[in-house]
């Protein structure tokens, strides 16, 4: 029974879902629409008033997320050039050769890529993806599509773990909304045991659930090995054939003093953030973590040379959210913007969860409400921009504190990014699979990990 309805699953998929380009283009008309009915702004202004064309389109809209996105550009390139590294290559052959059978296949995969997506998002999803063209070629008997989707399904945790933007929004000053700021440490958000107890269900039972998936022998979608071979290493000129110009690029004073120069400041900034009394998870943010990465990846590759060309290699796999993060800036700018009355598509939305809550299920509820919103919205920071001025004080006058409420909105956050294409990219990029080949198996794993949030927040309102 379980496989047919995932079969059924994959089949609506790969029949109806379109590229992940053309699906931005389809919420933006649908968000055009609903913002439209649920505000009554009129479609175009030339007096300069609130129109949705100028909420799509203006600087709050289209190009709001500019700086962010670079951001999460460089989560994606910073740890696919680390992972790339030689010694990291070592790594992912060194766990793929545990692997021989097809359950060993899936399961391994998604332990792994949940791990490193709780460590770093961006790492974790290009970890995920290189491990499992390592482990397709020693288990060629596996389901290709399902061993992808496997490794991206780690990625439902990421928003809870130390690289998630809307946690760590809430260190150190924290973030304001109207004239009050809403903090709480990271003891109260990733590292709360009620998150940390979610995460290590999702850790156990999600690697079952995703090879109970796999279908039979008969339908079993398997890939050439021999296709997923790595690029040949570029050759380099021997030391004693180099040119002045590449003798420095290879220099090993100047890589020396680069990563040391880096980890120098890494190391001092967490030790001026614990004289200001900040701990080590506290002083995370995502300027820092980029950092770390950087830096890690130049050490890993063992000269600058090569670090540039890991660079250039990874750059393709940001492609995907340079194109679509404006688009989706844009879906944002008329989510949130507002008449007269201050009404907008996302108060309505976010507004009718709280309406209907109370101190026990207002969180559950705002998960819900924040897995309605990321699949307009597919952003952290973009999802904060939206729900955070309305979930927040809402929250606060129900007396919850403010890191149960914000950790409801991060795990509606990754929730819907299973059956929302966007992040699944670099991913599948690496795969050379499209969205349509993996979302069937990725809408069991959502309604997995909606039941495991729904009954987490309830939980934690009646017993933490």
């Amino acid at each position: 029974m379980f496989k047919k309805f995932t079969n059924a699953c994959v089949r609506v998929v790969n029949r109806w879902l379109p590229d992940a380009f053309l699906f931005a283009i389809i919420l933006t008309i649908v968000v055009f629409i609903g913002a439209l009915i649920a505000t009554k702004l009129p479609v175009i202004s030339f007096d300069g008033s609130t129109s949705i064309l100028d909420a799509w389109g203006n600087g709050k809209g289209f190009w709001s997320l500019l700086g962010f996105a670079m951001q999460m550009a460089l989560v994606v390139v910073f740890g696919s050039a680390a992972a790339s590294s030689g010694p990291m290559k070592k790594v992912l052959r060194a766990i793929a050769s545990i692997c021989h059978n097809n359950m060993q296949a899936i399961v391994v995969t998604t332990v792994v890529s949940t791990i490193c997506c709780w460590l770093n998002w961006g790492f974790g999803l290009v970890v995920g993806a290189l491990l499992a063209k390592e482990v397709v070629k020693r288990v060629p008997t596996v389901d290709y599509p399902l061993l992808i989707a496997s490794a991206y399904s780690g990625f439902v945790i990421w928003h809870v773990g130390l690289s998630g933007s809307i946690p760590l929004k809430l260190t150190g000053a924290g973030t304001t909304f109207g004239e009050v700021a809403y903090t709480a440490e990271i003891s109260q958000t990733i590292l709360h045991p009620v998150n940390l107890i979610m995460c290590a269900v999702i850790l156990v039972l999600m690697p079952l659930v995703n090879y109970a998936m796999h279908p039979t022998k008969e339908k079993t979608v398997t890939i050439d090995p021999a296709l997923l071979q790595d690029e040949p290493e570029k050759v380099y000129p021997d030391r004693k054939d180099r040119t002045p110009a590449e003798k420095l690029e290879f220099s090993k004073i100047l890589w020396a003093i680069t990563w040391i120069m880096g980890f120098a400041y890494i190391v001092i900034y967490f030790i001026q953030q614990g004289k200001k009394g900040v701990s080590v998870g506290n002083s995370l943010n995502l300027d820092i973590v980029n950092m770390i990465f950087l830096f890690l990846g130049i050490l890993l590759h063992g000269s600058l040379r090569r670090y540039v060309d890991a660079i250039a290699d990874a750059a393709s796999g940001a492609a995907g959210i340079l194109l679509q993060f404006p688009f989706y800036a844009g879906i944002m700018g008329m989510m949130v913007a507002q008449n007269a009355d201050g009404v907008s598509l996302a108060s309505v939305i976010s507004n009718f969860f709280v309406s209907i809550s109370n101190n026990i299920t207002f969180p559950m509820l705002t998960f819900l409400a924040a897995g309605v919103v990321n699949f307009f919205v597919p952003s952290g920071g973009g999802q904060w921009a939206v729900q955070g001025p309305i979930m927040m004080p809402a929250g606060a006058r129900l007396g919850i504190d403010a890191g149960r409420t914000a950790m409801a909105i991060a795990w509606g956050d990754q929730w819907t990014n299973m059956i929302q294409p966007f992040w699944a990219l670099p991913a599948l990029a690496i795969a050379k699979l499209s969205a349509r080949d993996v979302m069937g198996y990725l809408v069991i794993v959502l309604i997995f990990t909606g039941v495991v949030a729904c009954l987490g927040f309830l939980a934690w309102g009646l017993w933490f």
